[in-house]
């Protein structure tokens, strides 16, 4: 390990991996599960709710009991039984406190960086302005404030002049600065972060209290978490399930009551059996880790330095089936530069770079910059100083794909060879020949041909390159075996485009793309029925973010881009979708493996403890009793146990997720159903043996 890499390690660990002992942590969770009892919070959880009301019954039961009411029942036995139900309740709650804690040491060093600070708010967008010292807590959207060295960014925003370096570590977990200037993709700078060298204005996006920090820290604490469909559904199905067997149970006390008439042996069933047998009825189990199973799931994707916004975003990357990729900033490097000028015949090089900065001092991207800076150390060229009245900029757009400047009668056009073909013919000029060939030579390279123009006159080339990132292809590789299909969209010609694809080994590309050609190349693959994911980082991507189901956003975007997007990859990676699909299909799973044990458990428990709630009235369903339990209070006694103990044993499984390797549907269903099917049918019966012998053993519960 290098000390970089050692230092950035470090880091990480610092920000993300620094909790408190694990007894603290369970001591802590352990008072949040006795808080959650509060009926204002347990109403949200229906079954939890059902278990907490019949635990409470129960309660008053045992307590009349201890009274001198009268009673078959022993007071041990109602006790017990009422001790185990609150048991239950709890150790559901403990499942998502235990859940929601594991974010809040993260938390708290986000709420260290996000120390109230003070800024410099200028009266006017310009760094010679008057500035005001106000509270971050007082700034509003569209204030400009200006940031010096070493000063802390007091809210999101956007770079609107100016370049530096900043550290984001406090976010990351990088210790590497980035650079955040105006103009171009890395504009966006977020809240809490430190400037390191020269100064930036930024005009503020996010007011207080809503800003990325914000939503981070309320993300990892498991605050104001939206359910996802698919956690909806299954909290409505699990709720009408209550209900039925509630009014199952309901029924069974005047039924019991005439079958014991009618039969001239036993009575109705008691009351604390009634709710004994909704408890172990109900898919308590499921019911209980419910909550922490999506907490954890979002707490994965935190680990993987990945912020949700959404959490039906981290289930339907479970499901992707096309993955769309902006070239610039995500397979590539981003930083394209012009390399070369290449003149037309009978153009000198000196006049095609003298043309192409100025047709350059309107774009305001990298790549802009990049040929002004290249003129000037090729040929000694300094940009002119040029006021409105002497010329007419042009500036650069996705829409148009080029830049340029009128003046001193001239149309001085740069940009990309399709958009200055269009251009010239407008003006009654073609491309010549020699440039088109020249342009397919430069594309073949995996190089980016921009063409100059005069007015109707090709004046030649400037070759922008750019690099692709590092261990490409084994990631796509990866994501073919899970079957996603990878498409890269770029605005480059097709052969630059091919060029670029060939090296990182997407299935599929779509050249000379505009912002419309994106959306509409998700909306055709929803069209078909695949979920679609779009990792991106520009403004021009915004549109198509907003569309696709899953929308990754890198942390180097912009700040519209961060808006229309529902995860923001914090390492700018775009391979990290792998992982976030990963994420996905685990907690797709984890919550189908465990809803699969949770009623194949039940069914077990039917075998213990309805043939002992109705032993007195019908001695013929003791056939049902195949585990031969010491009696019926203590199979269901037993039964209730094993209800709560269950949930305790399944917490690890609901916070880290069952295991996960990339396989076909069909062959993931079939393990599944296998382990967690046949396991949660089998497993009760040896369990709840167990613990009736050992409740004889002890003599305790009313089973003596």
């Amino acid at each position: 390990m290098t000390r970089e890499s050692a230092e950035r390690a470090d880091t990480r660990r610092t920000l993300y991996a620094r909790r408190p002992p694990a007894a603290v942590q369970l001591a802590a969770a352990g008072r949040e599960a006795l808080r959650k009892l509060d009926p204002r919070v347990l109403h949200h959880n229906p079954v939890l709710f059902v278990v907490a009301t019949g635990a409470a019954l129960t309660t008053a039961l045992w307590l009349t009991a201890l009274a001198g009411r009268e009673s078959e029942t022993p007071a041990s036995f109602i006790g017990g039984i009422a001790f185990w139900l609150w048991l239950t309740v709890i150790f559901g709650n403990l499942a998502e406190a235990l859940a929601e804690g594991r974010g809040r040491a993260h938390a708290e060093s986000l709420r260290r960086t996000r120390a109230q600070t003070t800024a410099l708010r200028l009266r006017e967008p310009r760094t010679d302005a008057a500035r005001d010292e106000v509270a971050a807590g007082d700034l509003r959207r569209d204030d400009v404030v200006i940031v010096e060295a070493g000063g802390i960014i007091p809210a999101d925003g956007e770079v609107v002049e100016g370049a530096a370096a900043v550290d984001e570590s406090a976010i990351t977990g990088e210790s590497a600065p980035v650079i955040r200037e105006a103009g171009g993709d890395r504009s966006a700078v977020t809240g809490g972060t430190r400037v390191l060298s020269d100064r930036l204005v930024v005009r503020i996006t996010a007011p207080a209290g809503e800003g990325f920090l914000d939503r981070m820290i309320r993300l990892v604490e498991g605050a104001r978490r939206q359910k996802t469909p698919n956690e909806i559904a299954l909290g409505i199905l699990l709720a009408a399930l209550t209900i039925i067997f509630l009014l199952v149970s309901a029924t069974l006390v005047p039924y019991s009551g005439f079958v014991a008439r009618a039969g001239g042996q036993g009575g109705a069933v008691d009351l604390t059996v009634i709710v004994a047998l909704l408890v172990c009825l109900m898919p308590t189990t499921i019911g209980g880790l419910l909550s922490a199973i999506g907490i954890a799931g979002m707490d994965r994707l935190l680990r993987a330095n990945v912020v949700a916004t959404s959490g039906r975003a981290v289930e339907a990357a479970g499901d992707v089936g096309v993955l769309l990729l902006d070239k610039t900033g995500t397979i590539t490097l981003g930083d394209r530069q012009a390399t070369a000028f290449v003149p037309a015949p009978g153009v000198a090089a000196r006049d095609l770079a003298q043309a192409a900065q100025l047709a350059s001092l309107a774009d305001e991207t990298p790549e802009g910059r990049s040929v002004v800076v290249l003129a000037k150390e090729q040929f000694g060229l300094r940009a002119r100083e040029l006021s409105p009245g002497d010329a007419v900029f042009v500036p650069f757009s996705a829409q148009t794909r080029m830049s340029g400047i009128d003046v001193d009668g001239h149309a001085l056009r740069k940009g990309a060879a399709d958009a200055i073909a269009v251009f010239l013919a407008e003006r009654g000029g073609t491309l010549p020949a020699e440039i088109r060939a020249g342009i397919a030579r430069v594309a073949k390279l995996g190089a980016t041909p921009l063409v100059v123009a005069d007015g109707a006159r090709a004046l030649g080339m400037v070759v922008l390159k750019d690099v692709v990132k590092g261990g490409l292809q084994l990631e796509f590789e990866e994501m073919r075996r899970l079957g996603i299909r990878t498409v890269m969209i770029t605005g480059d010609n097709p052969l630059t485009a091919a060029a670029i694809a060939a090296e990182a080994g997407v299935d599929d590309f779509i050249a000379e793309a505009k912002p419309e050609t994106k959306l509409a190349e998700i909306r055709r693959w929803q069209q078909v029925g695949h979920l679609v994911a779009m990792t991106g980082d520009g403004t021009n991507d915004a549109p198509a973010l907003a569309q696709a189901d899953v929308a990754v956003v890198m942390n180097s975007g912009t700040q519209a881009a961060k808006e229309a997007g529902n995860m923001v990859d914090l390492d700018s990676n775009p391979t990290k979708l792998l992982a976030i699909v990963g994420i996905g299909k685990r907690l797709l799973m984890t919550r189908g493996a465990l809803t699969t044990f949770s009623i194949a458990s039940d069914i077990a428990k039917y075998f213990a403890i309805i043939p002992a709630a109705f032993a007195a009235n019908c001695p013929e369903l003791g056939a049902l009793d195949l585990m031969r339990l010491g009696s019926p209070q203590s199979a269901i006694l037993s039964a209730v146990i094993f209800n709560a103990l269950i949930i305790v044993a399944l917490v690890p499984v609901a916070l880290r997720g069952v295991s996960y390797r990339p396989a076909a549907s069909a062959v993931l269903l079939r393990r599944h159903l296998l382990v967690y099917g046949l396991g949660g049918l089998i497993l009760p019966f040896p369990c709840i043996k167990l613990i009736d012998l050992l409740l004889g053993f002890l003599g305790v519960g009313g089973v003596a």
